[in-house]
C-alpha cells in the first residue's frame, strides 16, 4: 500500500506554485508519492481554447524532472470525453485498490468545490490536503471553510501549512502574450517549452479574428 498525492489542473502551463504543493504536501503528510494529473477535458472550460493534452502532458514532465518521489499522470487525458474529479477519483480508486490517495488543491478549490460535478463525492471518496491564503472579509476564512464543509459532507479536510505562491496559470499566458519574464514563475524548461512551441501567443484564425493560442483557465 502506498500514501498518493494527486494533483490535478489543466497544467496550461505547471508552474511553480503547483510543485510548491505537492513539496509540502509530500513533507507535511509524510506521502510516497505525488501524481500530477493533467485533466483532459474538463467540461466547465468548454468556452476557452486549451492547449493539447500532449503538450501540456509534456510540460509537466518537463517540470518533474529531478522531483525524485513526483510523476506525470495520464489517468485523465487517456479517457476520451469529458472527465470530471468525482469520476476520476473513483476510477482511481477501482484501478489501484491498494492505494490511499489524497487529493491537493489550492485554497481556491475550498470555496470552488460545491459547484463541482458531485462535490459529495470528490469530499467523501479521499481526504483533501488544501493550502493556506488569506481572504478578503467578504469570505469565510479557510479555516472555517474547512470546518463548514466538514460539517456538512463528513469529510476528511486538513490544511498545507504553505502559502500559495501568487501567481496563476492564466497570469503566465497574458505573461507571455505581452512578452513579459516568465521565468521565476515556471521551470526553466517549462518556459523553454513555452517559446520554442510559441504557446500562449496571439494568432489569426480562419475568419481573421484574433485567437489566443492555448488559452485556458488556471
Amino acid at each position: 500500500m502506498a500514501n498518493i498525492g494527486i494533483v490535478g489542473g489543466t497544467f496550461d502551463p505547471i508552474h511553480n506554485g503547483h510543485l510548491l504543493l505537492g513539496r509540502q504536501a509530500y513533507v507535511e503528510y509524510k506521502l510516497d508519492s505525488v501524481w500530477y494529473m493533467p485533466s483532459g477535458q474538463p467540461p466547465h472550460k468548454r468556452s476557452r481554447i486549451i492547449t493539447d493534452a500532449r503538450k501540456r502532458c509534456d510540460m509537466v514532465s518537463l517540470a518533474l524532472e529531478g522531483e525524485a518521489h513526483f510523476s506525470l499522470s495520464e489517468f485523465e487525458t487517456s479517457r476520451a470525453g469529458n472527465t470530471y474529479t468525482a469520476q476520476t477519483l473513483r476510477l482511481l480508486k477501482e484501478a489501484y485498490p491498494e492505494h490511499v490517495f489524497s487529493f491537493i488543491v489550492g485554497a481556491d478549490s475550498l470555496y470552488e468545490i460545491e459547484n463541482w460535478y458531485h462535490p459529495e463525492q470528490v469530499l467523501s471518496s479521499v481526504r483533501i490536503l488544501a493550502a493556506e491564503r488569506e481572504y478578503p472579509k467578504e469570505h469565510l476564512s479557510v479555516d472555517r471553510q474547512m470546518a463548514y464543509l466538514t460539517e456538512k459532507y463528513s469529510c476528511d479536510i486538513k490544511k498545507l501549512h504553505c502559502n500559495e505562491l501568487d501567481i496563476s496559470s492564466e497570469e503566465i499566458r497574458r505573461m507571455v502574450r505581452c512578452k513579459e519574464d516568465i521565468r521565476q514563475f515556471v521551470p526553466e524548461k517549462v518556459g523553454e517549452y513555452i517559446q520554442c512551441h510559441h504557446l500562449y501567443q496571439e494568432v489569426s484564425n480562419e475568419s481573421g479574428n484574433t485567437q489566443i493560442a492555448g488559452k485556458a483557465e488556471a
